[in-house]
């Protein structure tokens, strides 16, 4: 819409923010998607009023929908994840928003969903970080994970693009992602797949994950931290775990990483990795990698680290592969060094503690 950017967001009071001792409390231990701000983003589409209008920041509350509501029977429905962090000032920043705003459109294609401008996402997310600035939890590594999501209203029983549509931003205050707090993960090979050709894996919408909930079922029971899909094809070459991207680093200081081939995620964080990695000297490659290579090359030793990495968990060590026919553990076990020294880095960046050449970092107020 060439409008979009135009538009003025009204605030509207809260009547009851929720108390200075309650919010210190809540954000003491946050752990991670359990405590939400006081506030939300709300903008309204409707094609009949000439697309995205009335942009709002209020208080977070439920969501009246018809019955009928297009996204409850036809799944039109798109989200993104991201994070504010403290810089060294105190003061809050978004780490590339401008390519989360992106990745949104991009999904929004795949699912038949309008465009919002980019500046107008990113000027969402921002008011949202602003206004709730006080829910920034104090614990080590902590976040305000900010979840930008569409989906259609439309009161409708039939299978086509909606006309009507909500965006709304919602925080929560974060702390670390995995429950077990290793310093290294254990992931689970599953028989089920993620995402096949031609489909929407890709796009970053809720059928995807809605898809991942048996295989994560399977893999907690089983005492793993994560789930792994392989291809949906031959179910032979990897592809990701159920919220993060995958790299593989060997013993020549080579790196390399499943291309993006529209079965597989995006991801923010892996663009970030790989340009990191890259000017650090290091060759890295984008090449499809199978899980019997991947058991063999960790046996002889060939490769020494593997990273996982996502908006949520910034980047983890794997240490630990299990499935139905194989077990078999990567170097130590525990974090490497290349995996330490990029997360640091990336962390820095997004943190304000070292320079940010990119211009990645974009600080709010």
């Amino acid at each position: 819409m060439a409008d979009a950017p135009a538009l003025t967001f009204a605030r509207i009071p809260h009547p009851a923010p929720t108390p200075a001792a309650a919010r210190a409390a809540a954000i003491a231990d946050p752990g991670f998607g359990k405590v939400f701000s006081d506030h939300m983003v709300v903008i309204d589409y409707d094609a009949a009023k000439g697309g995205w209008h009335s942009p709002r920041v209020g208080p977070r509350e439920p969501i009246a929908l018809d019955p009928a509501a297009s996204v409850l029977h036809y799944s039109q429905e798109i989200f993104e994840g991201m994070k504010a962090y403290k810089q060294a000032d105190g003061a809050l920043a978004l780490f590339r928003p401008q390519a989360n705003a992106a990745r949104f459109n991009a999904s929004a294609t795949r699912m038949a969903m309008p465009h919002l401008a980019e500046d107008l996402f990113v000027e969402a997310v921002r008011q949202l970080v602003d206004i709730d600035r006080d829910w920034f939890p104090a614990v080590e590594g902590g976040s305000l994970y900010l979840r930008p999501f569409m989906f259609a209203t439309e009161a409708f029983l039939g299978v086509r693009p909606a006309t009507q549509y909500k965006f709304l931003v919602i925080a929560s205050p974060a702390g670390n992602y995995f429950k077990s707090g290793a310093p290294a993960v254990s992931i689970w090979i599953s028989d089920y797949s993620r995402a096949a050709p031609g489909g929407t894996g890709a796009a970053k919408t809720g059928g995807n994950y809605a898809a991942s909930l048996v295989p994560t079922a399977e893999a907690f029971a089983k005492g793993h931290d994560q789930v792994l899909f392989l291809d949906a094809v031959e179910h032979n070459w990897v592809e990701e775990l159920g919220g993060m991207n995958l790299f593989f680093v060997f013993d020549d200081g080579t790196i390399a990483t499943p291309p993006l081939t529209g079965t597989i995620l995006p991801g923010i964080t892996r663009d970030s990795l790989i340009q990191l990695a890259r000017e650090e000297g290091l060759t890295l490659r984008e090449a499809p990698y199978n899980i019997e290579q991947w058991q063999a090359d960790a046996a002889s030793g060939r490769l020494v680290e593997v990273m996982a990495c996502g908006t949520a968990a910034v980047v983890t060590a794997v240490g630990h592969v299990a499935g139905p026919d194989r077990e078999f553990t990567i170097g130590s076990g525990g974090p490497g060094q290349l995996t330490t020294k990029l997360r640091e880095k990336l962390v820095g960046i997004q943190r304000g503690a070292i320079g940010d050449p990119h211009g990645w970092v974009m600080r709010v107020g």
